[in-house]
């Protein structure tokens, strides 16, 4: 059974009578079933009963119902209602959009709306580029899905993605001071999609594709990216291909290796896969091992191939390695996961280099076991927050987009995402840098300032900033 965490945890409000010893019972009957008490609550009380909210963290929905099932066990005890604190949360939607300016008199309705507003109509109807200060364009982002990828969902539609997609636009608000909104398209077709984004394109100063299913993904961005003026950025591909990156940098740093000498095996080759062994081969990898349901991707291969995969196969595997996972895991320095569970074996760790560094990346159920992995490895990072080094998105695209909005670049490229895996692995210093922190917190303020000021600083090098 997964660890009880707050994402399945719960309110259960108790009546019982009131007499010493009833907290002990029902907090024992908690315990006994796994369940992680976060808190007690008093509601009321009487001389004949005593209503109480029990906050209890669980590992699953079953393990929820098992929780309750025990309570409702304890002599003398009533469940008055029972409150799952993640739907909570999410009532009403989780965003909302505010006035930035005040609208208290009748001077301030004539110029935030008419007639002063139309003076600002016509400048903007005059000069097109003006609409990036004088509206919200400059710090305001669409973030676009088909709902075809949603976390370990898979394809659930647009209305099931949204929740997702308010979470996003949440966290862009909260780390990067970026207003997001979600667009949830209720088509598959790249071309509709294509076209839609272009339609919506003037609102925004930027482009952020989410949970959008591989190969798809790779052509919607590319063409996107041809036909716009405002930055495309494919989270999925690129914004865990930088932060695998920034860790794979203090990672290296910890064990004495250079990237260049090492072996890299990617288990995955899906949008997360291609952009990491792409963005890993920039910063000078020169042995990458991608593999996926088919086995290694190879020169030649033909079976289970796509125009991203093509591409990739002419740049890596350099030995032309055949075989699954296991096969050609043997001597890799690195692992990166991006893929599905239970896919990386004890024997398959124990096949590679001295000292080696797993990152498994699928959530919730990464390749392997972390409390399985942890003894065999250097270095072990995952994509969940209940173990040491997680490689997580927010890390990079709030300061990422924050970057480009303050430049107003019109494309994004690969020094830019180097750059901001670099900025990101620098907010550790070498004094605190270990086997258990090799990334900072997605809660460390530091980190999309630091962001934001490098893609900047590589934006304005490679001549893509069109405002200083």
């Amino acid at each position: 059974m997964p660890a009880p965490g707050p994402s399945y945890s719960f309110t259960v409000r108790v009546q019982s009578v009131n007499k010493p010893g009833m907290v002990g019972e029902i907090t024992s009957a908690i315990g006994e079933t796994g369940g992680d008490i976060g808190a007690i609550d008093i509601v009321s009380a009487n001389k004949n009963a005593v209503t109480r909210d029990y906050t209890v963290n669980a590992g699953n929905v079953e393990h929820s119902a098992r929780i309750v099932d025990a309570i409702k066990g304890v002599a003398g005890v009533e469940i008055l209602s029972i409150s799952d604190r993640t739907f909570l949360i999410h009532l009403g939607g989780k965003i909302t959009v505010e006035c930035k300016r005040a609208l208290n008199t009748r001077d301030d309705l004539s110029m935030a709306y008419t007639p002063g507003v139309a003076r600002v109509c016509a400048e903007i109807a005059k000069d097109k580029s003006k609409a990036y200060n004088l509206t919200i364009k400059r710090n305001t982002i669409a973030i676009v899905t088909d709902g075809t990828a949603v976390l370990g969902l898979g394809d659930i539609g647009p209305e099931a993605a949204l929740p997702v997609m308010e979470g996003k636009a949440m966290l862009f608000k909260r780390f990067g001071g970026i207003n997001a909104f979600p667009i949830c398209l209720d088509t598959k077709d790249p071309d509709e999609i294509v076209e839609t984004v272009e339609r919506i394109a003037p609102v925004f100063g930027g482009i952020n594709l989410e949970d959008i299913s591989s190969p798809r993904c790779f052509e919607i961005e590319s063409r996107l990216a041809d036909r716009l003026d405002i930055p495309v950025f494919h989270d999925d591909q690129h914004g865990t291909a930088v932060v695998v990156m920034s860790g794979i940098i203090n990672a290296l740093k910890v064990v004495g290796k250079k990237l260049e000498d090492i072996k890299v095996v990617i288990s995955g080759l899906g949008a997360a896969g291609v952009a990491t062994a792409k963005l890993l081969e920039f910063a000078g990898a020169r042995n990458i091992v991608g593999v996926d349901s088919a086995g290694a991707l190879y020169r030649g291969r033909e079976v289970n191939m796509n125009v991203a995969k093509d591409e990739l196969s002419e740049h890596t595997n350099p030995d032309n390695l055949k075989g699954t996972l296991s096969e050609v895991i043997g001597g890799a320095d690195v692992f990166i996961g991006v893929s599905a569970p239970d896919v990386l074996t004890v024997e398959g760790i124990k096949k590679m280099a001295k000292d080696p560094i797993v990152f498994a990346l699928a959530n919730p159920d990464p390749e392997i076991d972390p409390t399985v992995a942890a003894p065999l490895v250097r270095i072990l990072g995952t994509g969940r927050s209940d173990f040491q080094n997680q490689i997580n998105n927010v890390l990079c695209f709030p300061g990422f987009f924050k970057g480009l909005l303050a430049v107003n670049a019109g494309t994004i490229n690969k020094e830019m995402k180097l750059a901001a895996a670099g900025a990101i692995a620098s907010v550790i210093t070498p004094e605190e840098l270990s086997e258990d922190y090799i990334i900072p917190s997605v809660f460390d303020d530091r980190v999309s300032s630091v962001v934001a000021t490098a893609v900047v600083e590589a934006a304005e090098a490679t001549g893509v900033a069109r405002r200083s």
